[in-house]
This record gives C-alpha cells, structure tokens and sequence, in this order.
C-alpha cells in the first residue's frame, strides 16, 4: 500500500508541471515591438493593457505578453521582430512608427500584425488600402503628421500671427516628408513666416536650438516624430532655454514643461490597439480588419509655462482646450 501511495504521489507530483505547461501553451501570446524605451512607454502599455482586459483578455492569466524594446537604434527592431516569430507568438503588435511595423512585416507574411502609427500606413506602404488591409497586416492610425496647419494656427492664437515660427523635423523620420511638403503651404495659407531646422539626432537637435538663437524666431513647432517624442525632456528643456512658445504634438511634452499640445490622444489610440489585437486573438483575420483611424483630438495647455514666457493664453483659447495645467 505504501508502495502503490508513493508511486501515486511521484505521479501526481509530475503531472502537475505537465498540466502547468499545457496551460501555458493554451494561452496565446502576444509579441508587443517597440523601437523606444520601457520608462517612455509605461502609461501607453497600460492603455492597452487596458483595452485587451475590455475584451476579456488579462496580462498573466488569460494572455501572455512578450515585451521586446529596441531603445531606438533601428538595426536592433530587425533581431527582435524575428526573435518574436521564432518564438510563435500568437500576434506581433508593432509600436513606435512605421519602421517597426516594416520590420514585423519583413520577420512574417503569416503571423499576424497589428501596428499603430501617427503616419498615413498606405503611403508608407504598410498596407495597400485602409478597409480592406489585405495579408497579415490590421491596426490603428491616428494621422497626427497632419496637423501641422492647425498647430500653426494656434501659434498664431498665442502672439505669432506674422512672425516667424521655427518648425523642428526629424528629416530621416518616417514623417518627414509629409511634414517638409505640408507644412510650407500651410504657411503660406496663413500668411506666416517660417524657417524649417533638421534633426535627427540628440546632437543635431542641441545644434538646431544653437541655430534658433541667431534667428529672429518668435515660436517653435516641434514636427510630428516618433523619435521627438522619446526626446521630448532634451526638447522642452531647449526650449524654455530659449524662452520661446512652442506646440507639440502630444500631451506628454506639455506635462514635461511644453505650452501647448495639438493631436490625437495616444493613450486612446493604445485602448484602440488594445481591442484590435483582442479581436486577432478571438479568431478574426487581419485582412477583414479595416485600419481603425482614432479619432480623439485634445488641445492641452500648461499656464505655468505661459505665466513663465509671459504670455497670456487668449479666454476662447482655454475654453477650447481639452486639459489645462496649472
């Protein structure tokens, strides 16, 4: 009897990793890419977190997500996207711009990709067509590149009407060339001088603000980049050196110090990602997802900033402002 106990109890003992493991493979696995860095993506991953726990899906109990985080060197998303197909997960969902999403379409043609981007993903060539994405590739746009005009405008709004506005654009960026052929003839509509600088790197960007010194600049616009935006410390720094009113493209530059933001919510844009990735997993495919364009614009503005430049932000200005931070 002891015998016949002993062996039951060794076979129980080993069945439970077993059944642990099968468990495990049970449970699709989500492959999250990223060209930034953890520390700048935190309240982003909680948005989609957020979105795939709406649709049933919970981090660690019924999926499992394998972060990889290139911290912007490019030639790293290549290893990374590949070491996630190797791995089979479930889906790749490929933050951060378009070159992440090129370099998880050039890892799969059969695993499943969902993207976000602040870029036009058909002009970038990442899908042939918005409603009918076709392949393995679905996932979010929010077009933010795009604004430009209305970012200038609302400069104008806070004492630029007729000056000249600097305009910063990553000109190796995904954006850059939207950005370089858009904004001119925005401009130009609004009767607005402008001097276009280029950066693309962390020096580059101390040596455009060196170069902003020596112009008769009165405001800045910071372009629409994926990398900016992972810089957005280094920039709003440089600018309050500056003294100058300055528009970006999210919210997270106003919350470091910035005056005004102009775009898309981002975190709504990663709940969007967060339900469309949801949906690959409950058995849709990505060719009859059509792209979602999220479409939640916010106007946020920080009057500790404005009292700091001396500027006072016009009373219809605020009332129209999404988020004011005082």
């Amino acid at each position: 009897m002891r015998r016949r106990q002993f062996l039951g109890e060794v076979a129980v003992a080993l069945a439970w990793p077993l059944a642990a493991r099968a468990q495990e493979q049970a449970i699709p696995v989500i492959g999250f890419l990223s060209n930034q860095e953890l520390t700048n993506r935190v309240y982003l991953v909680e948005a989609f977190r957020e979105g795939l726990a709406k649709a049933g899906f919970i981090e660690g109990r019924t999926v499992r997500i394998e972060y990889r985080w290139a911290e912007n060197p490019p030639e790293r998303l290549e290893a990374l996207a590949d070491d996630l197909v190797q791995r089979q997960v479930s889906v790749v969902v490929a933050t951060g711009g378009v070159g992440v999403a090129l370099a998880a379409k050039r890892a799969t043609a059969s695993i499943p990709i969902v993207f976000i981007t602040g870029s036009d993903p058909v002009k970038n060539e990442i899908v042939p067509s918005l409603n009918r994405p076709v392949g393995n590739t679905t996932g979010i746009s929010f077009f933010t590149d795009t604004l430009g005009a209305q970012r200038l405008a609302l400069l104008s709004e806070v004492g630029a009407r007729g000056r000249m506005i600097a305009i910063l654009v990553n000109h190796r960026g995904p954006n850059a060339k939207q950005q370089l052929e858009d904004l001119p003839v925005a401009a130009r509509s609004l009767a607005q001088p402008i001097h276009v600088l280029r950066a693309s790197t962390e020096l580059e960007i101390d040596a455009a603000f060196a170069d902003i010194a020596h112009l008769p600049a009165h405001a800045l616009l910071v372009g629409a980049d994926p990398f900016f935006n992972a810089r957005r410390h280094q920039i709003v720094a440089l600018v309050s050196r500056a003294s100058l009113p300055a528009i970006y493209e999210i919210r997270e530059f106003v919350i470091a110090g910035g005056l005004m933001s102009y775009g898309t919510s981002i975190t709504d844009a990663y709940h969007q990602l967060g339900l469309q990735t949801a949906k690959i997993l409950n058995g849709a495919k990505p060719a009859e997802l059509p792209i979602v364009q999220s479409a939640k614009f916010e106007l946020i503005i920080n009057l500790k900033t404005a009292m700091a430049l001396g500027i006072e932000i016009p009373p219809m200005l605020l009332a129209r402002a999404d988020e004011v931070i005082e």
